[in-house]
């Protein structure tokens, strides 16, 4: 008797034979830092998806009246910006500005001064003292930070990842997360280098944190990196916490990490600590740096990818741990005997020992999160250079790949079941 002939396994087995290997596999799990998605990357939720097919519907109906074209009119307004998330931003800017450079009156006596520009100026000289309008400054480039993020990923980095043969949906949006990560890092890690540079802080110096307090003034250039980046911290901030995105493994450490960020920068601002502040933002807009390019370059399948994020590891130490433990240190030796140590509401001198403790707990937090993802790093490292593409294992980036693509396979059906 013939044998039957061998029959495929059909495609509901659970069984499946995967062919890919990864090159650079352990890399890809590098899930970690102070990068937020974009509006413009987020998963298409099925009200959304819902809602733009209604619209739809609406415009392609006839219309009657002028009514009916007015809410034509608004209906596809909220459809270019579903599609498009910078365009609101983009109008509001647009207004602000035309408002404030047509009106003829570039002083702190026009309203609009306090959102466009800093306030605050000390007579015709470069130092700028600090009040209540500095609020509306950061709330105003919050919505800047937003048009920014969302008209770069969307016009100016998925046409060059399209342009680069990346094909996966999922790895053009992470691109485009990380490379907008890189372009602003790459100007505010400079920018605050710069600073330091011309300041008495170089390099990371400790006493002169203690020594000149309070700093009641800044030069022009450390306001504004300051404030700036204040209102990059607090967009994050409003994505994240609203989880607009769907929260990633680390989303837990993600929001403690912002949240103490942030009263870092308000309670160092507000109460005079902004040296401290300086030193901070530097350490983690460096090491965010590099840590965005590793993960473009793994997600280029660059043969750049283990240098970089070797180099990414070594700044990564120096900066967030070797640095901030000085600060630490020096929180604890110097807070009290370089400078004046006294509370004082009235000459605004908040370095005493109130301060002191509420400083420590700031910073030590932020560096027990730092040592979370450290021993993530350390992982990761230990799998790039011992085991490398000798392990052959799914990246989260790819899980998350095929989750995205069944989502989307659904969602075609459930369009066809309609």
């Amino acid at each position: 008797m013939s044998t039957p002939p061998l029959k495929p396994r059909s495609s509901g087995n659970n069984l499946t034979v995967r062919s890919r290997n990864r090159r650079t596999s352990s890399v890809g799990k590098i899930d970690l830092g102070d990068t937020v998605p974009g509006l413009g990357t987020m998963a298409e939720s099925k009200e959304s998806r819902d809602a733009s097919n209604e619209r739809m519907k609406a415009l392609a109906k006839a219309s009657e009246n002028d009514m009916d074209l007015l809410r034509k009119f608004w209906l596809t307004y909220r459809e270019m910006s579903y599609r498009h998330t910078w365009l609101t931003p983009l109008l509001i800017l647009l207004v602000v500005y035309a408002a404030y450079f047509t009106s003829g009156n570039r002083t702190e006596s026009n309203p609009l001064h306090m959102f466009v520009a800093i306030s605050y100026r000390i007579g015709e000289t470069d130092m700028y003292g600090k009040g209540i309008k500095d609020l509306s400054f950061v709330f105003f480039y919050m919505i800047f930070f937003t048009f920014l993020r969302e008209f770069l990923m969307e016009c100016v980095i998925r046409p060059m990842a399209i342009m680069l043969n990346v094909k996966s949906k999922h790895k053009i949006k992470r691109i485009m997360e990380q490379v907008y990560a890189v372009f602003y890092c790459g100007v505010s890690g400079p920018s605050g280098l710069y600073i330091m540079y011309h300041s008495d802080l170089w390099f990371f110096k400790t006493t002169p944190m203690y020594s000149t307090y309070p700093d009641l003034n800044n030069h022009f250039h450390f306001k504004i990196f300051y404030l700036v980046q204040a209102a990059f911290w607090a967009q994050q901030a409003c994505v994240l916490v609203l989880q607009l995105e769907k929260p990633r493994k680390d989303y837990k450490e993600l929001v403690f990490h912002h949240i103490v960020t942030l009263l870092l920068i308000w309670s160092s601002y507000v109460f005079h600590f902004t040296k401290i502040g300086l030193e901070v933002y530097i350490t983690m807009d460096v090491s965010d740096f590099l840590l965005c390019l590793s993960k473009t370059c793994n997600y280029l399948d660059s043969a750049f990818t283990a240098p970089v994020f070797i180099l990414f590891v070594v700044c990564w130490i120096f900066l967030r741990h070797y640095v901030n433990l000085r600060i630490l240190w020096s929180v604890l030796t110097e807070f009290r005997t370089e400078g004046n140590y006294v509370l004082n509401f009235a000459t605004q001198q908040y370095k005493c020992w109130i301060s002191l403790p509420i400083v420590f707990i700031l910073i030590s937090a932020l560096q027990l999160v730092n040592l979370y993802w450290l021993a993530l790093i350390a992982r990761i490292l230990y799998r790039m250079l011992w085991k490398g593409i000798q392990k052959d294992e799914r990246s989260d980036s790819e899980s998350d790949e095929e989750n995205e693509e069944q989502e989307e396979a659904e969602a075609v059906k459930h369009e066809k079941a309609k």
